[in-house]
């Protein structure tokens, strides 16, 4: 008769230290087996060449390395569907609980609950932690328990709640890791993936980065920002860790940018349709332009405004965008070329190393005006002044656009004055 066993789940979790739900596995009475899922019902959307794969499989094998020089254990890599993946355990192992964290995301909920139905027909428990994230779901909510749609109450209710909340950290012990090395690992080629040439950087949790953030973040040319984007996303560094380094530091702008992440997540969780609506109705009756040429200059930062296409051209390049800039870009797109949020969304889906569809939809409302705590309408950035405040000696514009002044450079897509007077127009019919 077989042994029972207890499998770990790998998801937006890619590390063993400071790791709720793999702790709880390993405290269990039974043997552990890693998991992870490449899950063809995600990849199979993605070039073949995309940068969060190769970062997702460079992960995984530090682990793998960790787990084997350590225990003499490995992670068992699996490419499928999950539900798929999950059947062929049962028929193979004894499985007594399959331990996991939550993930907040529309399709990661309807994949947890379809495994959760088959694990439970199998009399296999199923088991999830909060580990992404400080608070969730319910746990920050209005008196009337209601979900905050405001950002600042939310923030000011966050860090009452967090006086007196322990923040606990997770003790590693790999004992009970299963010790074999015969489970499937995979390489990049064995999914159908090539190695990306691009490079998601390290991240930058330093004293002096996160004391001098408020003074510098602003500016794209600064190396001020921490890049912490994707780290967080697949969950390679915990949000504990981070959170005790920004408390730590005393820097309230930083702290409140981890903040504005769990803002934009339970958004998400409480009003799942905001991934492909607008949160407030009646943005959804704007009459789109949605021109095509546009649409592509923007895309390849050809729009003739040069912070917008330095932007466009960071992104295409590296997978990164400054903060900054990605309000003005979005900005431009709805407001400018009147292009609906959603065709801007999808590309920043596909470009960003950090994406995340929490925070990249809630940005994107706030920045047409439709989301939750949005900018009014009525409030459209100047992609020229906004030159003057945020890159005056034009050294990011230089390095990403530097045919700025050349005769080859695009004349502007629109004039503003007029693009402003239009977006003002339009919104206001639809709206009224």
């Amino acid at each position: 008769m077989k042994s029972p066993i207890n499998i770990f789940w790998f998801r937006r979790d890619l590390r063993l230290e400071d790791n709720t739900g793999l702790h709880h596995a390993l405290e269990s009475d039974y043997p552990v087996l890693p998991l992870f899922i490449l899950d063809t019902e995600i990849l199979d959307k993605l070039p073949g060449n995309d940068a969060r794969v190769t970062f997702i499989h460079d992960s995984l094998q530090r682990m793998q390395a960790k787990l084997q020089d350590t225990v003499g254990g490995s992670i068992a890599l699996y490419h499928g569907k999950p539900l798929e993946i999950f059947k062929q355990l049962a028929q193979h192992h004894q499985i007594h609980t399959v331990f996991t964290n939550h993930d907040y995301e529309p399709y990661a909920k309807l994949r947890d609950d379809e495994i959760k139905t088959f694990l439970t027909q199998q009399d296999i428990a199923f088991t999830s932690f909060k580990d992404q994230v400080i608070f969730e779901k319910d746990e920050v909510v209005k008196a009337d328990c209601n979900p905050y749609v405001v950002y600042t109450p939310y923030m000011k209710s966050w860090k009452e709640k967090f006086k007196t909340y322990t923040l606990e950290t997770y003790p590693l012990n790999l004992d009970q890791i299963i010790k074999r090395f015969d489970y499937p690992n995979l390489s990049l080629s064995d999914i159908g993936f090539t190695r990306s040439r691009q490079v998601i950087a390290p991240y930058n949790t330093s004293a002096a980065l996160i004391q001098n953030y408020e003074a510098y973040r602003n500016f794209p040319s600064e190396e001020a920002t921490s890049r912490l984007g994707p780290h967080l996303r697949f969950g390679t560094v915990s949000i504990r860790e981070i959170m005790t380094k920004a408390i730590a530091e005393e820097n309230e702008t930083f702290w409140q940018e981890l903040i504005w992440r769990e803002f934009f997540m339970q958004i998400l969780w409480h009003f799942p349709h905001t991934a492909s609506q607008s949160f407030k109705p009646k943005y959804d009756r704007i009459q789109w332009r949605n021109n095509e040429t546009e649409f592509k200059a923007w895309c390849e930062g050809k729009t003739g405004y040069p912070l917008v296409d330095a932007g466009m051209r960071q992104l295409n390049e590296t997978g990164f965008m400054h903060n900054r800039v990605r309000m003005l870009v979005g900005s431009f797109l709805c407001k400018h070329l009147l292009i609906d949020w959603r065709w801007g969304e999808a590309y920043f889906a596909e470009k960003l190393h950090d994406y995340e569809m929490a925070s990249n939809v809630g940005n994107w409302q706030w920045v047409a005006g439709c989301g939750v705590d949005a900018a009014p309408y009525f409030r459209i950035f100047n992609p020229t002044t906004q030159i003057e405040k945020f890159d005056k000696d034009r050294a990011y514009i230089k390095h990403w656009c530097p045919d700025f002044q050349e005769r080859s450079y695009p004349e502007p897509i629109v004039e503003h004055k007029f693009a402003r007077q239009r977006c003002l127009e339009v919104y206001k019919s639809a709206l009224d």
